[in-house]
């Protein structure tokens, strides 16, 4: 009996001699008489940046400037805004304005002024607005075409009724602070209605803008007049907390290190057919009855090779048993992205034993039964390693369970 382990994706040479180990050890604990081989593809068909990443924003390429602009910092604000639409408000509400002109970054402690007739009237505006929602005009037509329109009467709603919109006017003392917590409370409504409409907002920057402008002088303030305190204070913790300057500063090593792993499977969606002629003839190089091992994309190459070599009629000699480990081969098969199998359709004839090995934790495993039912040739082992992802989608080959479930269907299967 013959054990052939492939590989999964992002796997060069170095990390391939490191997993490879682990599965030999395993399994030749198990089948002292078995031979265990690999099949190393992964700098032959693996992904490269042909180009050296030219492509990548921020490595420089000309014409790229590398450097954060005002866009990207806005990006970021409004990131935070989205994530927490009481943000700035709780800026304010927290921490209030300072008692001078110079006041700096300093902040006036509670209770040194009354709240001015101006705050007072914002608050009144404020209180009014969720039952006032206009039917007509620039705000109604706005809000029905970036889809706004169903979540912006409860976001209205939320912030008027926030205890931080009711904190921010206490602390609020004359007319230049109701500019501000005007405009505040306009991006925090805003934010909250695109918060709402998540992926279904069809809204650009321009619009949402307008639509700040137009809620701030609902509320009796300068639309022209940008927030300024607590803008500063929300645009520096923006900075600090948002993925928006992490991406920028992070994403030529991250796209660059992230190339194998993703390349690789873009690249066999693409240009597959090389690596299955390949591991078709390393399988069939040495007699079976051979086991078959394949990890993530390992897994749905050799599911591709044997699903439409069987439905050729011409079934790979020897394959006895295919283990797959931690492979989105179920689901790009219920996607209809499977190479081998259309979707809808039951597994060819000959297409040998599998069992399906996942963990609850590794977010790239899928079971593969339910989408095959009633096929006694399929069945799913849930390994628990214990570790979150992405850990848990290596930690297979260190699992005692791994090994006992493959030493048990190699015995169902009658494998000698």
């Amino acid at each position: 009996m013959r054990f052939l382990f492939v590989h999964g994706t992002g796997v060069r040479r170095e990390r391939h001699e490191t997993l490879f180990a682990l599965v030999k050890g395993g399994l030749t604990a198990r089948f002292p008489g078995a031979a265990v081989d690999s099949c190393f593809w992964g700098d032959r068909f693996g992904a490269t940046l042909g180009a050296g990443g030219r492509s990548v924003p921020g490595l420089g390429a000309p014409g790229d400037p590398a450097a954060p602009d005002a866009a990207d910092a806005e990006a970021a604000e409004w990131a935070l805004l989205l994530a927490d639409p009481l943000c700035e408000l709780r800026v304010l509400a927290e921490a209030g304005w300072g008692t001078g002109p110079d006041e700096g970054d300093g902040f006036g402690m509670p209770g040194v002024q009354s709240a001015g007739a101006g705050v007072l009237q914002l608050m009144d505006r404020l209180a009014e607005l969720p039952a006032a929602v206009p039917e007509g005009g620039e705000q109604a037509a706005l809000l029905r075409g970036t889809g706004l329109a169903a979540g912006f009467p409860a976001a209205l709603e939320a912030v008027a009724g926030s205890s931080e919109a009711a904190r921010a006017g206490e602390r609020a003392t004359g007319q230049p602070q109701a500019r501000e917590l005007a405009t505040a409370l306009a991006r925090a409504v805003t934010a909250a209605a695109l918060a709402s409409a998540g992926a279904e907002a069809d809204c650009t920057a321009v619009e949402r803008d307008r639509l700040v402008e137009l809620l701030t002088t609902r509320l009796g303030g300068d639309a022209r007049v940008p927030g300024a305190r607590a803008a500063a204070v929300l645009g520096r913790l923006a900075l600090r907390v948002t993925t928006q300057p992490l991406l920028n500063a992070w994403r030529p090593s991250l796209t660059v290190g992230a190339t194998p792993a993703l390349g690789d499977i873009l690249r066999y969606q693409s240009r597959g057919a090389d690596l299955r002629e390949f591991l078709h003839a390393r399988i069939t190089a040495e007699p079976g009855p051979t086991v078959l091992i394949g990890h993530s994309l390992g897994g749905i190459a050799l599911v591709d090779l044997l699903a439409l070599a069987a439905a050729r009629g011409e079934p790979v000699p020897g394959v006895e048993l295919l283990v797959t480990v931690g492979s989105q081969a179920p689901f790009l098969y219920e996607l209809g992205a499977l190479t081998g199998i259309a979707p809808g359709t039951r597994l060819p004839y000959a297409f040998p034993h599998w069992l399906n090995i996942y963990d609850r934790q590794d977010v790239l495993s899928y079971l593969a039964g339910p989408v095959f039912p009633g096929d006694p040739r399929v069945s799913d082992h849930r390994i628990t390693s214990r570790q979150p992802f992405p850990a848990c989608h290596s930690a297979y080959w260190k699992q005692a369970a791994l090994y006992e479930r493959i030493e048990q269907a190699v015995a169902e299967a009658e494998i000698g």
